[in-house]
């Protein structure tokens, strides 16, 4: 098991690696709409998930992977009514086949803000 870190993404905010890299997978800690250098990006869903899904490429790569190899994604809302804008972001970052994929609504997600994505990855 290897973790993995890069500067193009926001530093852990807790006890957890951006990532790890174990077993031909690398798994992506949840990424919140933070920049790199740690300010939240504020806005609606959309601007929030663009953020979301740099951070999850920037980890990717530091990792050998890429979005292209991710096969499955855990999305968090605080608000369900978010969705279809969510996805609307979401699906520019992904091309068939698309990674499997669960999404649900959450009652709060860290500094407030309305989303957060996870992923599994391959790297070999």
């Amino acid at each position: 098991m290897e973790a993995v870190s890069t500067e193009k993404a926001p530093k852990a905010i807790g006890p957890y690696s951006q990532a790890v890299r174990a077993g031909g997978l690398v798994f992506v800690s949840g990424q919140i709409p933070l920049r790199p250098d740690g300010t939240l990006v504020e806005g609606d869903i959309r601007a929030q998930t663009e953020q979301v899904m740099e951070n999850l490429k920037a980890v990717l790569e530091a990792a050998g992977s890429s979005l292209a190899r991710v096969v499955q994604t855990a999305c968090f809302l605080a608000d369900m009514e978010d969705f279809p804008a969510f996805n609307e972001v979401y699906a520019r970052y992904f091309q068939a086949p698309y990674p499997a994929r669960a999404t649900v609504a959450v009652k709060a997600l860290p500094k407030g803000v309305k989303v957060e994505v996870a992923c599994i990855a391959l790297t070999e």
